[in-house]
């Protein structure tokens, strides 16, 4: 019992805390708001990253042409060689009847020229998709010594610039949520610090009554947890509506189809859990390291 009546009251003067030091307290909330506002720009932009980088892994694939005095055994040949091969997915035959019938249907142009030839110019190929969008170059160099393979690509130069583009701003929103949960807590903590010392006199006549330290430390644990809760609001309703009215906007999808953002539902809410808790947790840290700190006890 003695340990509630401890919390309730902690709490209590917390409360009463954060309203007598009303500009101060405002003033860490402001802070907090903002970074946390910054935070969930950074984790929404590193998690569609993330998934973005994703799908254009899984659409990646290799495309091997095989040759054209290439027998039906021959074919069923490579059929069992890739097969073999580890690092691969999935493949897909594409005889050189269903190329002509498919670029036949992307436009009229291309449906009228090979219309006019009496001869098909294309090949056979298979269309491999690989488990490591890294193994991309090696399975492709492999393939290509394979005897009766004519060429294999993968958008050899401009897979590797667009991998590597997305993996940079993916680890550079990482690094930036990061310091911003550091800055947050900096920020609270000084707050708490600027508390302790207009309530210097007061937290004498505490020790001096032979109050604990853990009844004088909780109060400003409390003060820092309430900031980091009420800091976080403003940015979770930020996240839920501003994430919402984003992809309905954008339709779902940047610059192309293939290009999509992460759906709203769940989502959202999974970032405005982790900002409430990040906000609660750092002003609760801010507060402990101001505390024991300045306190001395």
């Amino acid at each position: 019992m003695r340990a509630l009546r401890i919390l309730i009251r902690s709490i209590r003067d917390s409360f009463k805390s954060v309203g007598r030091n009303f500009s101060l307290s405002m003033a860490a909330v402001t802070c907090s708001t903002i970074t946390l506002v910054l935070v969930s720009i950074s984790i929404i932009l590193s998690y569609n990253v993330k998934e973005i980088t994703s799908t254009l892994e899984r659409e990646l694939t290799v495309v091997a042409y095989v040759k054209k005095e290439a027998t039906s055994d021959d074919t069923d040949r490579l059929k069992e060689e890739l097969g073999k091969m580890d690092e691969v997915d999935n493949y897909t035959f594409k005889s050189k009847e269903e190329w002509k019938a498919e670029m036949k249907n992307e436009s009229e142009a291309l449906n009228a020229t090979l219309d006019y030839l009496e001869n098909n110019p294309l090949l056979d190929s298979f269309v491999i998709t690989v488990k490591d969008v890294n193994d991309l170059k090696e399975i492709t160099e492999r393939i290509r010594k394979y005897e009766f393979i004519s060429s294999a690509d993968y958008g050899e130069g401009m897979v590797e610039n667009i991998v590597g583009v997305f993996d940079m701003i993916s680890k550079g929103t990482i690094a930036i949520v990061i310091a911003l949960i550091l800055v947050t807590a900096f920020l609270i903590s000084n707050t708490i610090k600027l508390t302790i010392f207009s309530r210097k006199n007061e937290i004498e006549i505490m020790r001096l009554v032979g109050a604990s330290n853990t009844t004088i430390k909780l109060p400003f644990i409390f003060e820092g947890f309430i900031l980091g809760a009420i800091g976080s609001v403003i940015p979770i309703i930020a996240t839920i509506y501003g994430y919402n009215i984003l992809y309905d906007k954008l339709d779902g999808h940047i610059f192309s189809n293939i290009i999509t953002l992460v759906h709203p539902f769940n989502f959202v809410f999974y970032v405005a859990l982790i900002l409430l808790v990040v906000g609660c947790i750092v002003g609760m840290f801010g507060s402990y390291r101001a505390v024991r700190k300045h306190l001395k006890i």
